[in-house]
């Protein structure tokens, strides 16, 4: 069995702690690991192999975090394929299935759910329905009448209808029925099932998805080329093929789940104080209850409020109350068209190579703060726009600037002129961090023309 990881979404609904270059399933809530790292441990009991498929921004997160942690598991082959950009998951299944030829276990990256014996117990039972040629959703007990997610309507282990997300008064009426569950967003199915299905009724997809993995790059990992990703309909597995099909099976599972899509799914999973105010050490509160506070960056104060959602980041605060935070995907939307750099980007900007971290920015100057990691390398690049001073603080980099390479230790500094072609490598063991000030009239991230690059991103 192999564990198929879909890695692709942002999790806009939990703005502005997940940005488009670090999204949820990345960030480390809970003792110091990710949810995709949970994800990884959590099914590595019964498969040994794992195919990852993430947006091309990120997948290098994938990896990184997958190294973490690989002595904790022991899967024998990892497999990484990197989507130029999202066409939902129909499409990103079809890459997996197309090639593995093997009993596919999806799982969304983004999720958390307690892996207790009933857990193991429902994927063994789901095993033996998809080596019988079925496809298996996986379904949730609901537990409240949650607006926010799809239903599963159920006759035994058969599914007779699948419910998009409902009102309040139709949950409740689900949750009064006793044959509709949550759908979790798991499946699992051979992947010749899952294609022979998709051929008869997403034939675009199929096709499509067929045409861009034969010519799909190789190497360290599978790239997909934008001009075949762009001909893939964006179109979820449930629509593409779970409602139409004639072939499938539902297993219970009867564990803990949340699919952290909302802050107030969040809430659930901190501990609170004797007033239901998230427990922090930095939270003073007056007559204040049942507030969700999620930032560790300030001090931060309540008096006579109640029943809100507070979340605190270094570049952007988020107040909203409670029950409405499915509503930060409009703040989203309008923050595209107003400021865009600000869904995308926190503080600390992660890049194939390391990180930056923004410490101070005005109209004509900006300072970071550059990790490169062991062996890694920007892209030889030049700006047209502003001029950069690099001062060493750790470790020893390597220096191309124009026609000359040389090394820079701790203390040392060099200056960059607008225009000259440059880059910083890491040949070394340990990281390099490099103090940057950017000088000129334009500090845009896309003023970077890139001449050559490690990682595909070659400007065409």
């Amino acid at each position: 069995m192999i564990n198929v990881i879909l890695c692709g979404g942002i999790g806009t609904r939990l703005w502005p702690i997940s940005r488009e270059n670090l999204p949820k399933q990345f960030l480390k809530m809970f003792d110091n690991e990710s949810l995709y790292q949970m994800t990884l441990k959590r099914n590595n009991a019964f498969c040994d192999e794992v195919f990852i498929v993430a947006n091309a921004n990120q997948f290098f997160l994938a990896l990184d975090q997958f190294e973490e942690i690989k002595n904790d598991v022991k899967y024998k082959n990892f497999t990484a394929l990197a989507e130029p950009f999202g066409r939902n998951t129909a499409g990103a299944i079809a890459f997996a299935a197309f090639l593995n030829d093997d009993v596919l276990l999806i799982a969304p990256s983004d999720h958390k759910i307690d892996a207790n014996k009933k857990y193991y117990e429902a994927v063994k039972k789901a095993e033996e329905f998809a080596k019988e040629g079925y496809l298996v959703v996986f379904g949730i007990k609901p537990k409240y009448p949650e607006t926010g997610y799809g239903y599963i309507e159920t006759d035994g282990e058969n599914v007779i209808k699948f419910h998009e997300k409902p009102n309040l008064q139709t949950a409740q009426e689900y949750i009064k029925s006793g044959n509709f569950y949550w759908n979790s967003g798991l499946f699992m199915f051979h992947s010749n099932t899952y294609l022979d299905e998709l051929k008869k009724y997403a034939p675009e997809i199929y096709e499509n998805a067929k045409i861009a993995t034969e010519k799909a790059k190789k190497g360290e990992y599978i790239r997909i080329l934008s001009e075949d990703m762009e001909k893939i309909p964006d179109i979820s597995i449930d629509y593409a093929v779970m409602e139409k099909s004639k072939k499938i099976k539902f297993v219970e599972l009867d564990v803990e789940w949340n699919d952290v899509g909302s802050f107030d799914a969040l809430d659930k999973e901190f501990e609170k104080d004797e007033n239901g105010n998230t427990k922090k050490d930095n939270l003073v509160a007056v007559n204040a209850k049942n507030n969700f506070i999620f930032g560790r960056y300030k001090t931060i104060a309540l008096s006579h409020v109640n029943d809100l959602i507070i979340v605190d980041t270094p570049s952007a605060i988020l107040v909203t109350k409670k029950g409405k935070s499915q509503s930060v995907r409009d703040i989203v939307k309008i923050l595209k068209e107003k400021n865009p750099d600000v869904v995308k980007f926190g503080r600390t900007v992660y890049r194939p190579w390391g990180y930056y971290i923004n410490l101070l920015e005005d109209k004509q100057y900006k300072v970071k703060l550059l990790k490169i990691n062991p062996h890694k390398r920007l892209s030889l690049q030049k700006h047209f726009h502003r001029s950069e001073h690099w001062v060493v603080v750790s470790g020893t980099a390597t220096i191309v600037k124009g026609d000359k390479k040389f090394i820079l230790r701790p203390n040392e500094s060099t200056y960059i002129p607008m225009g000259v072609i440059h880059r910083i490598e890491n040949n070394g063991k340990l990281p390099v961090k490099i103090i940057e000030v950017q000088v000129g009239e334009y500090l845009g991230e896309d003023d970077i023309v890139r001449i050559e690059d490690d990682f595909g991103r070659v400007n065409k």
